[in-house]
């Protein structure tokens, strides 16, 4: 009985989430069909569409899945610890120097290097 429930839970949730996407489409089609009236009106139906679009996808399993996601986020958003102004601004100078220094060195590097092939290459002695 329980598999049973689940079937049928499972083609609604399909159908739900087959008649979001016809709202989708038809909202975007209606925008475009009434091309004659103000965009403002036009664009408020298409905001009034997808959110209905959205409140039928969200009624399915997925959907509450998903909001449930969106809900723990929010939650561990608030549990991030930012750092100050100063670390901020000490890390941030550390990785211009820390570029800085790896820059001097690759170019240092590639002028010796240049330097060698010169040399090898007989251009380097006149």
């Amino acid at each position: 009985m329980n598999a049973h429930a689940e079937e049928v839970s499972s083609v609604v949730d399909i159908v739900k989430l087959a008649l979001s996407l016809v709202f989708v489409v038809a909202g975007i089609s209606a925008f475009y069909y009434f091309s004659d009236f103000q965009l403002l009106y036009r664009v408020l139906v298409l905001v009034a569409v997808l959110a209905a679009a959205v409140a039928v996808a969200f009624t399915t399993a997925k959907g509450r899945g998903l909001w449930g996601f969106m809900l723990e986020s929010k939650q561990e958003f608030k549990r991030i610890v930012w750092p100050t102004k100063d670390e901020a601004v000490r890390t941030t100078l550390m990785v211009f120097l820390m570029v800085f220094i790896v820059g001097l060195i690759l170019w240092l590097l590639d002028m010796f290097l240049f330097w060698g092939v010169q040399l090898l290459m007989s251009q380097g002695i006149k």
